[in-house]
């Protein structure tokens, strides 16, 4: 487990875990695991927590089956020459390399995703897809693409890990893994990480709302007006109006803007675009209005949240796409 500064805990934590069950339930060591970084010690996760890791430089000679780079937040700045070369030399020893969470990004800089497909956490797809065209994007939980793999992170990574036991250890020790986990359903490969068209703990929204704001979401980079939306999804402009009111307590026009915006802001702090290049994937045909949107949602200007965006998530004062006005 190759972890970089502000690794995700729990996605790495619930990857590891069902290979400790199945030994435990199997009474035989079947995997055994190490945590590294490329300066060894104490690596810090976002949440605060540190594991202590052994220095890259020790380990990066020996022999592995299976790599796993484990990375969160700007995970481009951790993409030495040191840990590229080392990624290369495994692969070149026949080793499976995998990402978790923003993995991906730390194997596509070294390009060892050309021509391959991956998927990664979605608050950063539109950063990847944008950074490695050469790479088929998808919005799957998890990938295995020969011996490229990757997976969105969270407790998908469980799910993970319990294909990897199933295809290594075969069915009976992967389903006594999960039960013993308590992870009572496993999600099949080709999930989408957002398949459920309903919140986790409910949707009141009615269907015209929906309808709605999928449509949008379906056309960030070219905004389409309101009145069409409403002539796709079969409803009036004041209709619509009301139930954005009673539901999203916005009108559509607001929240199409912020949506837009959102994925502005992900492009500002996750990727090197220019800004009137951000401007144009996000929907504004104007630098100056875009500038000014986006200082008006979350409370700075593009230029300095650039700066000040990639501070780590969980030490940030705000969250990253609202602002709570």
């Amino acid at each position: 487990m190759l972890l970089t500064p502000h690794f995700n805990l729990s996605a790495t934590t619930g990857f590891i875990d069902p290979f400790r069950a199945v030994n435990y339930l199997d009474g035989t060591t079947h995997f055994t695991w190490e945590f590294v970084s490329v300066q060894g010690g104490a690596c810090l996760a976002s949440n605060g927590v540190r594991i202590e890791t052994r220095p890259l430089a020790d380990i990066q000679g020996d022999k592995r089956d299976m790599v796993i780079v484990s990375s969160s937040w700007t995970p481009e700045q951790y993409t030495s020459i040191a840990l590229r070369s080392a990624l290369w030399r495994w692969a070149g020893l026949g080793a499976t390399l995998g990402g978790l969470d923003t993995g991906a990004f730390v194997l596509a800089r070294a390009g060892l995703l050309e021509g391959r497909r991956a998927t990664v956490h979605y608050e950063h797809m539109d950063a990847f897809g944008e950074m490695f065209p050469e790479c088929t994007l998808s919005e799957e939980l998890y990938v295995f693409d020969g011996a490229r793999i990757t997976c969105a992170g969270g407790s998908a990574s469980v799910d993970f890990a319990l294909h990897i036991i199933r295809a290594t250890l075969g069915d009976a020790l992967a389903n006594a893994t999960a039960r013993y986990l308590f992870h009572q359903s496993v999600r099949p490969a080709g999930t989408l990480q957002n398949a459920n068209p309903t919140d986790p703990l409910g949707n009141t929204a009615p269907g015209t709302v929906r309808r709605a704001i999928a449509l949008m979401e379906q056309h960030l980079e070219t905004p389409i007006p309101i009145a069409e939306v409403c002539q796709h999804i079969g409803t009036s402009h004041r209709q619509l109006n009301r139930l954005f009111a009673t539901y999203v307590r916005k009108t559509p026009a607001l929240y199409y803007r912020d949506i837009r915006l959102d994925r502005a802001r992900g492009l500002v702090t996750q990727t090197e675009m220019t800004m009137a290049q951000v401007a144009l994937a996000s929907g504004f045909a104007s630098q100056v209005h875009f500038s000014r949107a986006y200082r008006e949602r979350f409370g700075l200007p593009p230029r300095r949240d650039r700066i000040e965006g990639r501070v780590p998530f969980a030490f940030r004062a705000w969250p990253m796409h609202r602002t709570g006005r």
